[in-house]
């Protein structure tokens, strides 16, 4: 089916999102890093049963992006982002009451399944149905917006954690979530499938899923996307650990990371400004390759603040880009039909490695007893994920 670009675009949907974008990512994802100290000094768990939850969180939120993406194919998003924004308070809530290791892993396991209702996978779907050919334009306003999650949480949940305590941040940030995402999505989301998916059908779907399958392309692009955010999740998990460890007091590791939601922008708008004279396969490879030279630099930094701002501004530019690259090469290599389906898929791998990131270099710190080993792995990951990247362009560039 020919897709044309929506003659309004439905621009409230994108600032909707941008809202809870921020919210969720910044509640669910970002806020974590900052809680690891807290709940570890307060109940006594070992790091890596705490990190093991979240992990838990995040394989969860892998296997249900495919049939999300489906389920916004068929359905719309404003009953399944609704709904995931309910689960997510009342879950966040359970967190900041339990004192059980059992309770803390079944909480964190239902907000995986939150997650995959919630970030970026569904956000793109509801775009790409609603905004047809304009979908670009849409999530490039989404991205710039909602890249300044880290930006607000980091530095909020510092500030709530040192006021109120681990517990009492963690059901703040649940009642945000029943109070302005679920309201949100709820009232200007779309109820429907939207304009690329009318007349889908189960059918269309499980025609899609063989032929990416059988894609040699497809393969190489989930290896490069995975080991990429292998390597950025478990930074990102990680973040406020290492640099304390490193010599920083919490206040100067809180105002470094701060710089990297601003950095994602900023990579974004460059993007946006200058990436159009280049194929999306191009400005892919230039992100990709930045990701290693900045856990380089933070691996050699130790307390010194150039590399360690080099660091931030390179990670935050690199994860700003591709971002938008993931999103909108899906839909450029294999078709906007059935985007939510495809995104899933292709997103899946990615998804479940945020989840194996963590709890990977949580037990690589523990047999080390530091993360230097681990930045290093780090590094070694980014330059796989270029590699199988340029392997997956020059293979498209051979079959046309």
């Amino acid at each position: 089916m020919r897709v044309t670009a929506a003659p309004h675009p439905p621009w409230r949907i994108v600032w909707a999102l941008s809202v809870t974008q921020i919210v969720s990512w910044g509640s669910l994802f970002y806020a974590f890093s900052v809680l690891i100290a807290p709940i570890e000094h307060d109940t006594g768990w070992g790091r890596d049963t705490i990190v093991g939850a979240f992990s838990l969180s995040l394989l969860i939120a892998g296997i249900g992006t495919l049939p999300v993406g489906m389920l916004i194919d068929r359905f719309g998003g404003r009953l399944v982002m609704s709904i995931g924004s309910v689960l997510a308070a009342l879950l966040l809530i359970v967190v900041a009451r339990t004192g059980a290791v059992a309770v803390f892993y079944w909480a964190w396991a239902g907000l995986g399944v939150a997650m995959a209702m919630l970030l970026y996978e569904p956000a793109f779907a509801v775009i790409y149905a609603t905004f047809a050919a304009d979908a670009r334009k849409g999530i490039t306003a989404l991205t710039l917006t909602a890249g300044f999650a880290s930006t607000v949480f980091w530095p909020l949940t510092q500030w709530l954690v040192s006021s109120f305590g681990w517990r009492d941040s963690v059901a703040v940030l649940g009642v945000a979530n029943l109070l302005l995402c679920a309201p949100l999505h709820f009232l200007l989301l779309p109820s429907s499938a939207g304009t690329t998916s009318r007349g889908s059908s189960v059918t269309r779907h499980t025609g899609v899923l063989p032929r990416l399958l059988r894609s040699r392309v497809f393969w190489l692009l989930a290896l490069s996307f995975t080991a990429n955010m292998l390597a950025f999740s478990a930074l990102s998990v990680h973040l406020f650990p290492l640099l304390q460890e490193r010599g920083l007091a919490a206040a100067d590791a809180v105002m470094l990371a701060t710089l990297i939601g601003p950095m994602q922008v900023l990579g974004r708008i460059v993007e946006v400004t200058f990436g159009r004279r280049f194929r999306a396969v191009q400005v892919g490879l230039i992100a990709l390759l930045l990701l290693p030279i900045a856990v380089a630099c933070l691996a050699v930094a130790g307390s010194g603040w150039p590399l360690l701002i080099a660091f931030a501004v390179l990670y935050g530019a690199s994860n700003g880009v591709m971002t938008i690259v993931r999103a909108v090469l899906a839909a450029e290599l294999f078709g906007r039909e059935s985007y939510g389906a495809i995104n899933g898929a292709l997103s899946a791998p990615v998804i479940l490695s945020r989840a194996v990131a963590p709890i990977a270099a949580a037990l690589l710190w523990s047999a080390t007893r530091g993360y230097g080993p681990v930045l290093w792995a780090l590094v070694a990951l980014g330059l796989l994920s270029v590699a199988a990247f340029a392997v997956a362009a020059f293979t498209r560039a051979r079959a046309h």
